[in-house]
């Protein structure tokens, strides 16, 4: 279960077979990390659903491979081209979660060196072409954590800018509170042994 989807695990995934499962969209939201807030927003989760099922049927279509099965409609697997009304339930195939180890110097990603596929990469890849006022980015180039040379900016940006050339940006997804890090600190912590890089790149 998550502050804004549930989870309904329909097969589990093993080591060398992915396991299936379906995601129900809630009309709840979150802020940031603190969580679910108290009120709800009408036909959200049918109208994430669809468009996140619009993205990976695109993303299909251009040959890359996703864990999107179809929508849940009858109780039927289906492409967006075969529902009757929106829905709130996709189906997906699910993969092992593998915890980093936690301890008092921080997080250990050493389980993924024995690995080779079937499972979760736990990072969350952000695709930004555009610096919107509360962007993480301003608050990281404030503690000196981001430098212009890696947006490719030579100045320092102003909330709502665009950016010439996107950025690809990447955060962590199994610790308690997602941290920014850069592809060379989390090539070292073996994370991205298993991803092909220039592919995602791509």
């Amino acid at each position: 279960m998550g502050s804004v989807k549930d989870l309904e695990v329909l097969e589990h995934p093993s080591s060398n077979k992915s396991g299936r499962g379906r995601f129900i969209f809630s009309d709840r939201y979150s802020v940031f990390d603190w969580g679910e807030m108290p009120d709800h927003i009408s036909n959200k989760g049918k109208s994430l659903c669809i468009s996140a099922a619009y993205f990976f049927e695109k993303l299909e279509s251009r040959g890359i491979k996703t864990h999107y099965l179809g929508l849940v409609e009858d109780g039927q697997s289906k492409r967006i081209s075969g529902i009757k009304s929106p829905v709130d339930i996709m189906e997906v195939k699910l993969f092992r979660v593998l915890k980093p180890t936690k301890t008092s110097d921080g997080y250990h990603y050493s389980v993924y060196k024995k690995e080779d596929g079937n499972l979760l990469v736990p990072l969350e890849v952000i695709f930004r072409n555009s610096l919107p006022a509360g962007s993480s980015v301003f608050k990281r180039f404030e503690k000196g954590e981001l430098e212009l040379k890696e947006l490719g900016l030579e100045k320092m940006p102003v909330p709502g800018e665009d950016l010439e050339k996107p950025f690809l940006d990447v955060s962590t997804k199994l610790e308690e509170s997602d941290r920014y890090l850069g592809w060379e600190k989390l090539k070292k912590l073996l994370i991205l042994v298993i991803m092909n890089w220039k592919r995602l790149e791509e």
